[in-house]
């Protein structure tokens, strides 16, 4: 009993319960860790969907993409059981004529421009024109007072009606002295002084008519017409001046633009292909105008000559070219591109621009062949106009090009070949017998079955 009244009366300390809050706070602190361990996994299982799902649509619309690195085939490409094809656009080679031209800047400049002036002094009366009026040698333009001149006119022919009259009577006189010298009645002096009257009067009478003449000049000039054809700009008098011929502004100016010159610039070194051509007597060299932006041709002419110097501040020399300008599309000092015809390549091989590439190897082409597959051609570049090249080796017509798609092809690549669309393309830009994109015979080439949802293309030597 002792010993169970120990075990009773044993310590408080030691018998008390253990404390509540301290194993409600373990228990809580248990708790929030596995939540936290809950939630990351569930944000990482979300990711890994949201990955899954984004890659297999980016290669579900991309197969090019999806058969790997460009030019590296991968399973399922041309060597696995998929086959897959990379989508290109190609154009056909054509046979044809490719036109050098020589590429300056020019400034329309007219043939002739009149700046017109009074010769006269007088009140301007009359403008017979119409601003921006276009007129022929000879039309009216303006008219000044011409009623001075006409009194002046009057004056000189009533002076030589009194010297004529006056010289009749001396020449009468001079008749009498002629029968009296012989009669011996008066001296010889009275003779001569009587004959050196009779010229005196001739020489009043022409004074008198030059006088005459020039009244009628100055009514003349007061009649203003135009020297040139041509169109005629701002009025810079108004009717109800007076006008003077020392005037420095003149009336108005006339400028002819029918037919019209533009004078550009080339390089010095593409001075002897222009001066051999006009050495030997070639003198319809063709000579193109274009607008600023170099799209759109103006007007079309021939060169007329070249200038006989160098400019040695800027390396360049000047030519003249005329141009008919019907339609006065060219306009005085406006800007214009110069496109000079010099030379004509014949029988080359043409293919657009954007079909050539450039390597350690040189330039080179890819061309579709049979199955489907695209090749490594090395060419010869002979001429390039705008966007078309000629092609002196390497190429044969019918070959299909590439166009656009070169930077995911090697050799042996199978692709699904698209035509090129057909653009318009300015002439000068274009050869002169093929145009410069080369149409793709459909009927030619053998049907290729693409995969399902890819357009359909046609390819050179294709599998049907």
């Amino acid at each position: 009993m002792g010993h169970l009244k120990s075990l009773e009366l044993s310590d408080p300390e030691r018998t008390s319960p253990p404390d509540r809050s301290s194993a409600n706070s373990t228990q809580a602190h248990s708790a929030g860790s596995r939540a936290w361990v809950w939630l990351l996994l569930a944000v990482l299982a979300i990711a890994a969907f949201w990955y899954y799902r984004s890659s297999h649509s980016k290669n579900s619309q991309d197969p090019a993409a999806a058969a790997g690195a460009p030019g590296q085939p991968r399973p399922g490409g041309p060597s696995g059981p998929g086959n897959f094809s990379i989508p290109v656009v190609v154009a056909a080679t054509t046979k044809g004529d490719l036109p050098v031209y020589l590429n300056g800047l020019g400034t329309v400049t007219p043939l002739n421009t009149v700046t017109i002036r009074s010769r006269v002094d007088g009140q301007l009366i009359n403008v017979a024109f119409k601003e921006g009026q276009f007129v022929k040698a000879g039309d009216l333009l303006a008219e000044i007072d011409p009623r001075p001149f006409q009194v002046q006119l009057e004056q000189a022919q009533g002076q030589l009606a009194k010297d004529v009259a006056q010289r009749k009577d001396a020449e009468v006189n001079l008749e009498r002295f002629k029968l009296l010298y012989q009669e011996g009645v008066i001296a010889k002096q009275q003779l001569d002084t009587q004959g050196a009257s009779v010229d005196q009067f001739d020489g009043a009478i022409k004074s008198d008519q030059a006088q005459i003449d020039n009244a009628r000049l100055q009514i003349t000039y007061s009649r203003i017409t135009a020297p040139i054809s041509g169109r005629i700009g701002l009025r810079l008098v108004d009717p109800g001046n007076i006008v003077h011929s020392t005037d420095t502004n003149g009336l108005l100016i006339i400028t002819e633009i029918q037919p019209i010159a533009v004078i550009f610039t080339l390089p010095q070194d593409q001075l002897p292909q222009v001066f051999d051509k006009l050495r030997k007597g070639v003198s319809n060299l063709a000579v193109e105008a274009f607008d600023r932006d170099n799209t759109d041709k103006i007007a079309s002419g021939k060169l007329l000559t070249i200038d006989n110097q160098i400019d040695v501040t800027t390396g360049t020399y000047k030519l003249k070219a005329v141009f008919n300008n019907e339609d006065s599309s060219l306009f005085p000092n406006q800007f214009v591109n110069t496109h000079l015809l010099v030379d004509t390549r014949h029988n080359l091989s043409l293919i657009p621009l954007a079909a050539l590439q450039r390597g350690p190897q040189g330039t080179y082409v890819y061309i579709v062949g049979d199955g489907n597959t695209v090749k490594i051609h090395n060419v010869t570049v002979a001429q390039t106009n705008g966007g078309v090249i000629g092609v002196s080796a390497g190429l044969q017509p019918g070959d299909l090009v590439v166009t656009d798609g070169q930077d995911k092809l090697q050799d042996g690549t199978k692709v699904i070949p698209n035509l090129a669309p057909a653009a318009p393309v300015s002439r000068s830009d274009a050869p002169a017998t093929q145009p410069a994109a080369p149409a793709y015979s459909r009927s030619s080439a053998p049907k290729t079955t693409p995969p399902a949802g890819t357009q359909t293309g046609k390819g050179r030597g294709a599998k049907p």
